[in-house]
């Protein structure tokens, strides 16, 4: 597809944006091709942006698991996986796709467009990906990495610590509630490493009875630990 003057100045502008300056500047026009105008103006399907979200989705689950595991040796396998679909989750890479500004480089069919696509959630997130796999194809795997876990950031950093969709803490407290109004209380039982890398250790006590143990680089996020630990105990009952 030829890219215009205009659409030209319009991509170099968003490559200032996200710090990635493209060898072809044609893969990163694809990565904004929305199949809706392929559709519609029947061209070959290889040339909207699926074949690169196909790969970005590929791509940004690699790089989230690589980083979890070299970063929080203390989590299992099991709650890696749940905190990387809290990280890589729709609502999650289309805030993300909005901060960015995307949506303004979308090129949609108009029955898309005119349905408000710019702003629907899974464009975005889909927008994101393809833009992701775009990196990866014309950059390398180690600036996709850097991309990714820089947008990224906050959305990690919540989904470790429990702040994501789930909000173990809460849900804990509302359970126990239900029989009695006393508080869980989290006490942190030890702390290990240097000061610039501590883990905490901490149990989540309920009128003397300790329901569950958590582990984290925060004490915020032991204690989202230590919750969710607790509320599969109860639920083992």
């Amino acid at each position: 597809m030829t890219i215009s003057k205009q659409r030209l100045l319009e991509l170099y502008g968003l490559q200032e944006k996200i710090k990635v300056q493209f060898n072809d500047i044609n893969i990163l026009n694809q990565a904004f091709i929305h199949p809706s105008l392929t559709n519609e103006k029947d061209l070959p399907p290889h040339d909207n942006n699926q074949r690169l979200e196909f790969l970005g989705d590929a791509v940004l689950e690699l790089v989230i698991s690589e980083h979890l595991y070299k970063n929080y040796n203390f989590f299992t396998e099991g709650q890696m996986s749940k905190i990387r679909s809290l990280i890589v989750c729709e609502p999650s890479l289309a805030k993300v796709a909005r901060k960015l500004g995307l949506g303004d480089y979308l090129i949609l069919g108009k029955g898309e467009e005119n349905t408000g696509g710019r702003q629907k959630n899974s464009i975005l997130a889909d927008t994101l990906e393809a833009l992701i796999g775009a990196i990866y194809i014309d950059k390398n795997y180690s600036c996709a990495y850097d991309f990714i876990i820089g947008i990224l950031k906050e959305a990690i950093l919540k989904a470790v610590d429990g702040d994501g969709d789930t909000d173990y803490k809460t849900n804990l407290q509302e359970v126990l509630q239900k029989t009695d109004s006393s508080r869980v209380l989290y006490k942190v039982i030890k702390e290990t490493g240097p000061d610039h890398d501590k883990v905490f250790y901490v149990e989540a006590v309920w009128k003397d009875e300790i329901l569950g143990t958590g582990v984290g680089k925060s004490k915020k996020q032991a204690e989202q630990q230590a919750a969710k630990a607790a509320l599969e105990k109860i639920k083992g009952k």
